[in-house]
């Protein structure tokens, strides 16, 4: 077995590992995030109607990759996220961080939703 198979395999057992724990609702959506080395997508799922409540992306906010720190542009993420959780009237969300670590761009967009009023 290659040493990339290896590292996909392990990444894919961390995550199932982290999800089999996570259950979104209507009331309490999963917040998913995927990141890539350049862009951030967050989404809000309902895992029992199968269906995503709210998404965002920081390639649809058409921000400038050079104008600002890849924190910066996911936390702005983060508050797009919590404003259009708030137009549905949801306070709570659980925090599903998949194989990331929590730190740099995942905890900037912990820490945004917190500071726009979800509970994480």
């Amino acid at each position: 077995m290659s040493e990339v198979s290896k590292r996909n395999q392990h990444r894919k057992l961390r995550s199932r590992r982290v999800r089999a724990k996570l259950h979104g609702t209507a009331v309490r959506p999963r917040i998913t995030i995927f990141r890539s080395n350049q862009y951030i997508w967050v989404q809000a799922i309902d895992d029992d109607a199968c269906a995503t409540l709210v998404s965002a992306n920081d390639r649809t906010l058409r921000l400038a990759k050079d104008a600002a720190p890849k924190k910066d542009t996911a936390a702005q993420v983060g508050i797009t996220i919590a404003t259009g959780l708030k137009a549905l009237k949801i306070e709570h969300v659980i925090f599903d961080r998949g194989h990331y670590r929590y730190h740099g761009r995942v905890a900037a967009i912990a820490t945004a939703l917190r500071e726009a009023g979800i509970q994480v």
